[in-house]
């Protein structure tokens, strides 16, 4: 195991901290998408080229980055945001850090992210998301017009909410909606206009709508997959602007 990494487990989900050289005091929580996976010796963070620059980057300008593998395709369910907070826990107890952290979600992984700014308000400093799926119940539905992908998603939502096939709808239909939703964390959304699972139209600009209703900082980015996009500037940027209150 690296000086600058360390590997642990909890609830059997394994998690990764990558620790900076030179810490400036702040941490930032990671919340995977569908592809995103952590094991006893990696993570699709370490494996994908794009994604460790991005670490090294950030770990370059002080920042103690954390996540966990959180059950694999948990689709915002209440236990992968049950673990979400018990790894902030861990880190807070093992670590000196500031106890506001911000965080980085991707696609699924906004469900549990969306559940953190609410539940934690006061500790989530800001809140970056790329290409998120905010809306679990629109997403569903949608999948209805591709039954292949339907039926996969339906067998991945069964297994993360311990539900049985016969009881999703009533379960889908149960579930909190965008206009629920209430935190005021600072809010930067970078979603491609095409090319990802899900819409703009349906996902970042409904949660702007809201955020822009109850008067909550959003600043919304859409961009083309071919337009060149210097991710780890434009987080350490935005993640600048929200530290100026310790």
């Amino acid at each position: 195991m690296s000086i600058d990494k360390r590997t642990f487990q909890i609830d059997n989900q394994w998690n990764i901290i990558h620790i900076p050289k030179r810490p400036n005091g702040f941490a930032i929580m990671i919340i995977g998408d569908c592809s995103h996976y952590v094991d006893e010796h990696t993570s699709l963070w370490k494996q994908n080229t794009e994604r460790a620059n991005l670490i090294q980057s950030l770990k370059n300008q002080g920042y103690t980055v954390f996540y966990s593998n959180l059950y694999g395709r948990h689709w915002g369910s209440p236990k992968a945001v049950i673990l979400a907070k018990r790894l902030y826990h861990y880190v807070m107890k093992h670590e000196i850090l500031n106890p506001n952290i911000h965080l980085i979600a991707e696609g699924m992984g906004s469900l549990v992210a969306l559940r953190l700014m609410e539940d934690m308000e006061n500790q989530i400093r800001s809140a970056l998301f790329i290409n998120p799926c905010m809306d679990l119940k629109h997403h569903f539905n949608h999948e209805r017009q591709n039954r292949l992908f339907f039926k996969r998603l339906v067998r991945e939502i069964t297994a993360a909410y311990h539900t049985e096939e016969d009881k999703i709808e009533p379960l889908i239909n149960s579930l909190p909606e965008i206009t629920d939703l209430s935190a005021k964390t600072p809010v930067r959304i970078w979603h491609a206009a095409r090319g990802v699972a899900f819409n703009f139209r349906d996902h970042s600009r409904s949660y702007e709508k809201r955020r822009l209703e109850i008067k909550a900082p959003i600043s919304l980015s859409i961009h083309v997959p071919e337009a060149s996009f210097n991710p780890a500037r434009a987080f350490q940027e935005f993640f600048k602007d929200n530290e100026k209150e310790i």
